[in-house]
């Protein structure tokens, strides 16, 4: 009898884990990458159909809640933006916008090294997107500030170059070209990306890094 009860007792057990659905993963990049329950399968497939409905096809759907996603992003409700980013991955995991703004939404909580991952996956499918090279360069940055391994800081100064490369008026980003040699002490260089930012707009090198150069 003992052991019947504890059969039992077991299978219910298995059973309910079975059917518990993981909470929050909407909260978090690409659902947390964890596998959902049935019922959230079956939302998913609900709203993947609707969308297509509405839409021309899923790719277009995608941007359409990418839109929503930075719209949000930019009224600093950090948890809508970051559900309407997974419906547009949900939609479209070829979506390089999607990775950029779970790289952003991490950044904005401070997990530089996190975001970095979907930093990179967005660079991969678009290369040629002198923001998220700018984005990828400040969480190198601050993981150079974190830790201040000098490799941190080179691939800061690496992707601000490409950057720069696909934007060569982005004089933010040779701003802080500037600052980040003047961190390295490459006064040559330090000289050099102030006078290009300078070129486009002097607002955007810190004084603090105008100071260093003038320093003997």
């Amino acid at each position: 009898m003992k052991k019947i009860l504890f059969l039992i007792l077991l299978c219910q057990i298995s059973c309910k884990g079975q059917t518990e659905c993981p909470e929050g993963i909407n909260l978090l990049p690409m659902y947390g990458e964890v596998e959902k329950c049935e019922r959230q399968l079956e939302l998913d497939n609900e709203f993947v159909l609707e969308a297509s409905k509405k839409f021309k096809n899923r790719k277009e759907a995608s941007e359409y809640f990418v839109s929503k996603a930075w719209e949000y992003f930019y009224k600093n409700d950090n948890d809508t933006s970051m559900k309407r980013f997974n419906q547009a991955w949900l939609l479209d995991k070829s979506n390089p916008q999607t990775y950029w703004g779970f790289g952003n939404l991490l950044g904005k909580k401070n997990k530089f090294d996190e975001s970095i991952k979907f930093f990179k996956k967005s660079i991969d499918l678009d290369p040629n997107n002198a923001k998220v090279y700018e984005c990828i360069s400040v969480s190198y940055g601050q993981m150079f500030v974190k830790t201040k391994d000098i490799k941190f800081l080179d691939l800061t100064i690496e992707n601000l170059k490409k950057a720069v490369k696909i934007e060569p008026n982005n004089g933010k980003s040779l701003g802080q070209l500037a600052s980040s040699y003047a961190y390295l002490n490459q006064k040559d260089s330090l000289i050099k990306y102030i006078r290009k930012t300078d070129e486009i707009d002097s607002k955007f090198v810190n004084p603090e890094t105008r100071n260093s150069a003038k320093k003997k």
